[in-house]
């Protein structure tokens, strides 16, 4: 991404944190990564915006802040786990245990402001986060990519999949999950799967 680019990209961000709520905080934009060791990135999951309610992005894509009810598609997230891997429904939809065993929870767009979903789609962050992509594809091999609903899908055109594992289907979202394209997908145990056959760590969901 050029300077220029990521310039423009850091002025919008900044002056859109100065005069209006955005989310997540300011100091929580990048934690998908500061979460996440790149030397030990294994699975990434890609999703589309923030949430933007109050007080529920955390910088993880479908992640919430401890405490808070959990968003529709994490619950269709929680319950397909609980079908695929025979496990309790999760009480907290803090998703900070995923990525510090090597799950990067990716956010398509970092920021969007209170209220308003998608508000801060085509400024940069598209183009940042496909360079993101782009950088594990060259410089790591072996990692599964999640790709949920058309837009994750878009970007799986930067992914060598002779190098790296990609499992797709519907976004986890009620439309989409109440038509038949999110449920029975049993992505968490085919990451283990894949995860067992590199002799890696599974991942404890």
């Amino acid at each position: 991404m050029a300077g220029s680019r990521f310039e423009r990209l850091r002025q919008f961000v900044g002056d859109a944190y100065s005069v209006s709520t955005c989310y997540p905080s300011f100091t929580q934009i990048f934690e998908a990564f500061a979460q996440c060791s790149f030397d030990e990135l294994k699975v990434v999951v890609i999703g589309q915006d923030p949430y933007h309610g109050e007080g529920q992005a955390n910088g993880l894509c479908f992640s919430v802040n401890q405490g808070l009810p959990h968003p529709p598609s994490l619950r269709n997230i929680f319950k397909e786990l609980e079908s695929d891997m025979s496990l309790p429904y999760p009480e907290s939809g803090d998703l900070c245990r995923w990525a510090k065993q090597g799950v990067l929870l990716l956010n398509a767009v970092l920021t969007v402001e209170k209220g308003k979903p998608g508000s801060h789609q085509k400024q940069g962050w598209e183009e940042f986060t496909d360079l993101v992509i782009e950088h594990i594809n060259q410089h790591k091999s072996g990692v599964i990519f999640l790709l949920w609903g058309s837009s994750a899908k878009t970007k799986g055109r930067f992914i060598d999949r002779s190098r790296h594992i990609v499992l797709e289907c519907g976004h986890p979202s009620p439309m989409s999950a109440n038509r038949g394209y999110w449920f029975g997908n049993k992505h968490f145990s085919q990451v283990n799967h894949h995860l067992k056959m590199q002799g890696k760590v599974s991942i404890r969901w």
